[in-house]
């Protein structure tokens, strides 16, 4: 019952990620903003997660990793109905503070659920469960890009800035409400399915021992954290990591609309074909993790991906959009490898090791602006080398482990079988 709920948390958080990706081009037309612009609503979802990460942590410390859960589940509840109140006011700053709070909540909510899950079983065993475990969030991210596809992009205004311009301001303003009730349906909806998780998890038994029991003082674990150098790589491997994945998915739609001469629509279901891919691919992933190292796969795919982004970068066109697609199928494995692998040997100090770990995912708030400014300056095109230099340091940091570690990612595969 514990990993079935903990499953359903990470789909949950997959559906609100990937409801967010669109909006960075939803908000675009609907304000007439830049790229730029509009990906403050990347920074200011994962920005959230670096704020949140360490509280989190001393909450985990402190109390128990049910208390983070339950203190996550209802700020991402509160974030996710204050939607509704934002799409009355039509200012883009309304939504830009409930998505604040909502992936606040989503970061106390992963700071606790994935050392969580590392605890349930052995540690010899913790990296394929976690990537198991995972393997749930593209369930999520697909339900999550399905919604904006179905809920969102099809009732924008095929208006675009020059025809909003001509509008007068009665016109304009039932354009924009009909467009941001169009994004706050979903959300108030995903609020009801995180109120019903709040209650499932409150009425759970722990699956773990509280940790009151805790007697290491943060400062010391944070101190024996900094000197462990597999884990600094790791936390910033996790940064490019996230800044990728973010990157690529936050911009399939402008770039299909550029290389396919296509809607938003259709930007929306090639986005779609990528969840597909990313799903199927997890599995498969942790498959192989019982027969093959978890960092030998890890550098193979991100070595992959930055050939992959080349071609996107390369061939504004099918080719590229094909290349675009199965990048997703490379970024199915790294969070939780990355993850699991910076954990390794941690101990009691995972719990304040994660707060690192997801503090990383500000690298999902700060590449896409990098990228927005890229786009503005030179086209969508050609702003994918940005994520493919992330792919590049994944790539280097897997080498270490692989050089550093190796010894035991092949224990680890041989006590499996």
């Amino acid at each position: 019952m514990q990993f079935i709920l903990l499953a359903l948390c990470f789909a949950a958080w997959g559906t609100a990620a990937n409801m967010t990706d669109p909006l960075v081009s939803v908000f675009s037309k609907t304000f007439s903003m830049s790229a730029l612009q509009s990906a403050l609503v990347q920074f200011s979802y994962y920005g959230a997660y670096f704020c949140l990460a360490i509280p989190a942590a001393l909450i985990n410390k402190v109390f128990s990793f049910k208390t983070g859960m339950l203190m996550g589940l209802g700020m991402a509840c509160t974030g996710a109905f204050l939607f509704y109140p934002a799409s009355q006011a039509m200012t883009y700053g309304y939504f830009l503070a409930a998505l604040f709070i909502l992936a606040g909540g989503l970061s106390i909510l992963e700071t606790s659920a994935n050392p969580y899950v590392m605890k349930l079983g052995s540690e010899a065993t913790a990296t394929r469960r976690l990537n198991l475990a995972q393997a749930f969030n593209p369930l999520g991210t697909n339900l999550g890009v399905f919604l904006a596809a179905t809920l969102i992009l099809p009732n924008l205004s095929s208006a675009n800035a020059a025809a909003r311009a001509t509008m007068n301001q009665m016109q304009l303003n039932e354009v924009v409400s009909a467009e941001l009730n169009a994004v706050m349906t979903p959300y108030v909806g995903m609020a009801g399915f995180l109120a019903l998780l709040w209650i499932a998890f409150a009425l759970c038994r722990p699956g773990v021992s509280s940790a009151h029991s805790e007697k290491a003082l943060v400062t010391e674990s944070m101190g024996r954290l900094l000197r462990l150098p597999h884990y600094r790589f790791g936390v910033a491997a996790q940064f490019f990591n996230v800044g990728a994945q973010t990157c690529m998915w936050t911009f399939t739609i402008q770039y299909v609309m550029k290389a396919l001469s296509a809607d938003e629509v259709t930007g929306g279901h090639v986005l779609q074909y990528s969840m597909i891919l990313f799903l199927i691919s997890r599995f498969v992933m942790t498959w192989l993790m019982g027969r093959y190292s978890p960092s030998r796969l890890l550098a193979l795919m991100s070595a992959t991906a930055i050939a992959l982004c080349l071609v996107v970068i390369m061939s504004l066109n099918v080719t590229g959009v094909i290349a675009l697609i199965l990048v997703s199928g490379c970024l199915s494995l790294m969070f939780p490898t990355i993850y699991a692998l910076s954990l390794h040997g941690l101990g009691d100090d995972a719990k304040l090791g994660a707060a690192g770990l997801v503090m990383a995912i500000l690298g999902g708030a700060l590449f896409p602006m990098l990228q927005a400014y890229v786009m503005d300056t030179s086209g969508v095109g050609t702003s994918f080398i940005i994520p493919a230099g992330c792919f590049a340091f994944i790539t280097t940091y897997a080498c270490y482990i692989i050089k550093t570690q190796g010894n035991v990612s092949v224990t680890h595969n041989e006590k499996r079988t």
